[in-house]
């Protein structure tokens, strides 16, 4: 049985998603450290080069290596810009299920990226790995990431209580330090019958209905 995913690159109308390259790191680190996703994900804060560094050549490559996912960059494909990541992992390859997450760049959201990277890393998941669901974990109060969850054709599962740290800054103050505090996760699936007519309607709403920003 198969237990690694093969070194792909998927294209779509306007993104390639690909390996990160050492061409990267910069892009990467900077994009890392936007206020939005330093509030949602668990990335070092402030995230360095060195960071970044040791991402794309050493923890990115173990991903796909040992079986756990892949990480793939998205680039715009006219550009060849990076616009942001897409991440698999938590595969099981018994149960052909992984868990998608996805970051998009301040400076490209409001054009839909994460859906159409999201489809396509679904399609791909589908379609040519021969795999049978994808889960999708959000913060229940990160709207913009349950935006394109329900974009995509996700179905709400339930919600994990208390399972996810979040941060926001200390008094909302812009300048002032990071606070963590507990929230919900709601849990979202995907199946391949779920994608009946997804394609169609991002198509009809130019991939840009709503600004995301991960």
């Amino acid at each position: 049985m198969t237990t690694t995913f093969p070194d792909v690159s998927i294209s779509t109308e306007r993104l390639v998603l690909r390996p990160f390259e050492d061409a990267d790191v910069s892009a990467y680190a900077e994009m890392m450290n936007d206020e939005m996703v330093t509030a949602w994900t668990s990335v070092p804060q402030p995230y360095t080069e060195a960071d970044a560094h040791d991402w794309i050549t050493r923890l990115a490559p173990a991903e796909r290596t040992e079986g756990r996912g892949i990480a793939l960059a998205v680039t715009e494909f006219l550009t060849q810009r990076l616009v942001g990541v897409i991440h698999l992992r938590n595969t099981d390859w018994r149960v052909r299920a992984s868990e998608l997450s996805y970051v998009i760049a301040p400076w490209a959201r409001g054009e839909g990226y994460a859906s159409e990277a999201a489809l396509a890393t679904a399609q791909w998941l589908f379609n040519d790995q021969a795999f049978e669901r994808i889960e999708l974990r959000t913060a229940a109060d990160n709207t913009a990431a349950q935006q394109v969850a329900q974009k995509i054709g996700c179905i709400s599962e339930g919600v994990l209580r208390g399972a996810w740290i979040a941060r926001t800054r200390n008094g909302g103050d812009p300048f002032g330090g990071w606070i963590e505090m507990r929230t919900d996760l709601i849990v979202w699936s995907l199946l391949p019958e779920d994608l009946e007519g997804v394609s169609d309607s991002l198509a009809e709403s130019g991939f840009s209905a709503f600004s995301d920003w991960n």
